[in-house]
């Protein structure tokens, strides 16, 4: 359990996609397709199903949502992290990547990357992400590829 202040607490909690697709979906539905306008058909894809997905409640709601996909043996990619908008800036997005770093490490995972939007650059890069390469576009939002070296940490 994370502690965000004495009065306000929430869980991030690990689970399957079978599990998890009603809470993660209609949060990310909010999250990306009405706020940020990306198309629905874009928002669910072939790694949901085999993803490990962190879901933060508060209480019973959940409010946000992130997945871990396994790439190979050791490298792993980090996406679709999404907090309802009236909780956001309470710490709830870092307890969500803390939680899927935390698990990529429990499984063996030397390098993680993630794709993340632009103005995104900064929150990752607190923990240790290091933006790679060229900004793309991807659904429409400017995007760069993030990349974080887990071996250091494992040994």
């Amino acid at each position: 359990m994370f502690q965000l202040n004495p009065t306000n607490t929430f869980d991030v909690l690990i689970k399957s996609w079978q599990e998890a697709l009603k809470e993660a979906y209609f949060i990310r539905k909010q999250v990306f397709v009405q706020e940020q306008g990306v198309p629905e058909n874009m928002e669910l894809d072939e790694f949901d199903p085999t993803a490990k997905h962190a879901l933060a409640y508060q209480g019973v709601l959940c409010v946000g949502t992130g997945r871990l996909v396994h790439l190979d043996n050791h490298h792993a990619q980090i996406g679709r992290m999404a907090v309802l908008s009236t909780f956001r800036n309470q710490g709830i997005g870092s307890a969500i990547l803390s939680s899927l770093v935390a698990l990529a490490k429990a499984e063996g995972v030397l390098t993680l990357i993630l794709h993340s939007q632009v103005s995104a650059i900064p929150f990752y890069t607190k923990i240790g992400f290091i933006a790679k390469g060229p900004v793309y576009d991807e659904a429409g939002i400017a995007h760069r590829n993030m990349i974080l070296s887990l071996a250091k940490m494992i040994e």
